[in-house]
């Protein structure tokens, strides 16, 4: 055998290296002064805007240091004291600081020496800040070599508590940032904008014409005349969301290098108003809505129809499924040749769920399935006189008649992961182990827990086996009358494995 090394390395986080080059100012001989410049730098890469800054006064070679940074995280949310709630401060306290940082920061510098590989500000619409920031960033554009340059445009109210007054100001204040910043829009690889109504005709095609080296854009709950259609074309944009938005439709027209689409509630359309043309690149696609009486299904071989989908993530928000099943057919087939991942999301309690088949029968390269089922009574409309009024579905389920034979095999799947397993599944469980015949392993999770729900009354109790019997039974009635080699668990969602928690989207 080897000999053990007694050499102990010492691993500290950058918030207790910050406190700790604080604390040993005065001490010539500190462990941190002896290390290479270097690897000082890597340290205050991974400090927050605040904490980098302060070390400045540590010595005249910490102020050198923050001249070098590589990454430049500039978040008017971490301009707090210490010992305040960012509900006790004000939003203009916070934007003037991040203002003051931002130009501070940057005015260290020496042009061209550095490259910064991150340029990255958050700040929120108010007063004239974020033209500060802007007109900061645009000269910066100009003087020093950035690889990256993001702006999330925040606002003080969130997205539940705005008016449509609100989010007219909100629009019209962000306009005329827009307008005023040009010169810095220009070079934005990411933009995240939230709570805007942009009245002005067209307003997004003018964003995506302005910032033509975006990578990432993306919309929480913006709005624009809904008669609009926007024709959205571009070079360089890779990344796509649309949340909780009203945009009229999205015609995804000519991006080459779009790998992922997010696209969420289509509130008045009856169709989805989403279609896709020359995005040969796409990989992952995310649709999430609230479906109710009078949305018509969706046909996803429609939608999908010559892209290359590899990961498609389907989310239902409990209320009826809007997926249509689709029988194969070479034009279904076509859709989902390369699709290796689905994820289905929050599907209504008590339905059947041999509709899902549908997606293995039509994808024989999938790999893994997910699927959440489960109520949210925290939020679900619970009144059933508001229900009938909006007009939600009460029968959320769906059905499907296989035209395969009984003796369906698939090849490639190789896990399948339910949350929320109830005993009523098992039937389920064993249909897509009796097809899915090199199938390695079955995650069976517990319900999961909802903050917002906790205080709620659950819609049904739980009827996931707790007992080793319980489930011993159960593996027994999944398997009984054909040979399965995949592994049957059954979790508590406590100890969820991180890349199983990734895949929840609620």
């Amino acid at each position: 055998m080897g000999k053990r090394n007694n050499n102990r390395q010492v691993l500290l986080r950058p918030r207790q290296i910050y406190k700790g080059a604080m604390g040993k100012k005065n001490n010539t001989d500190d462990r941190l002064s002896a290390l290479l410049d270097d690897i000082l730098v890597n340290i205050l890469d991974r400090l927050n805007a605040p904490e980098a800054a302060r070390t400045s006064i540590l010595s005249r070679r910490w102020s050198q240091l923050s001249a070098e940074l590589s990454r430049l995280i500039i978040n008017a949310r971490d301009f707090v004291p210490e010992g305040v709630t960012i509900t006790n401060i004000s939003f203009d306290h916070m934007n003037a600081a991040a203002a003051e940082a931002t130009k501070n920061m940057l005015a260290r510098r020496n042009p061209g020496e550095h490259t910064i590989s991150l340029l990255s500000t958050a700040f929120f619409l108010r007063d004239g800040v974020p033209k500060s920031i802007g007109h900061a960033v645009g000269i910066a554009m100009v003087t020093h070599k950035i690889e990256k340059v993001e702006f999330t445009v925040l606002t003080e109210k969130k997205r539940l508590q705005c008016t449509v007054d609100e989010m007219e100001k909100y629009g019209a204040q962000f306009v005329s940032f827009f307008s005023g910043c040009l010169d810095a829009f220009s070079g934005l690889t990411r933009l995240y904008l939230e709570n805007l109504r942009l009245a002005e005709r067209d307003f997004v095609s003018t964003i995506v014409a302005t910032c033509k080296q975006l990578k990432y854009l993306g919309f929480v709950n913006c709005e624009t005349e809904m008669w609009m259609t926007h024709e959205v074309e571009h070079a360089e944009l890779s990344e796509l969301s649309f949340e909780d938005c009203t945009f009229g439709k999205v015609e995804l027209k000519w991006l080459p290098r779009l790998t992922r689409v997010k696209f969420e509630i289509w509130r008045s359309f009856v169709e989805l108003p989403l279609s896709f043309g020359h995005v040969p690149l796409l990989e992952a696609v995310t649709l999430i809505h609230i479906a109710h009486s009078w949305h018509k299904m969706v046909k996803l071989s429609t939608l999908l129809f010559e892209t290359s989908v590899k990961e498609l993530h389907l989310g239902f928000r409990c209320e009826k499924i809007w997926v249509e099943p689709e029988c194969l057919t070479r034009r279904l087939a076509s859709a989902f040749q390369q699709l290796r991942i689905v994820n289905l999301d929050c599907i209504p309690e008590g339905y059947d769920l041999t509709w899902t088949m549908f997606i293995l029968e039509a994808a024989p390269s999938l790999e893994e399935l997910y699927m959440t089922v489960m109520d949210h009574p925290c939020e679900m409309q619970m009144d059933e006189e508001e229900r009938r009024k909006r007009l939600y579905s009460e029968n959320k389920g769906v059905e499907w008649e296989s035209t395969s034979t009984s003796n369906f095999k698939h090849h490639h799947l190789t896990k399948l992961i339910i949350f929320c397993f109830e005993s009523c599944m098992v039937s389920y469980v064993r249909r897509v182990m009796r097809a899915a015949v090199n199938l390695k392993d079955v995650y069976l999770y517990d319900r999961l827990t909802c903050d917002d729900c906790e205080d709620l009354e659950p819609l049904k109790p739980t009827t996931f086996p707790l007992s080793k019997k319980h489930r011993c039974s159960m593996r027994k009635q999944m398997t009984q009358g054909f040979e399965s080699h995949a592994r049957i668990r059954f979790l508590d969602h406590a100890v969820m494995a991180d890349d199983h928690s990734k895949m929840i989207l609620y």
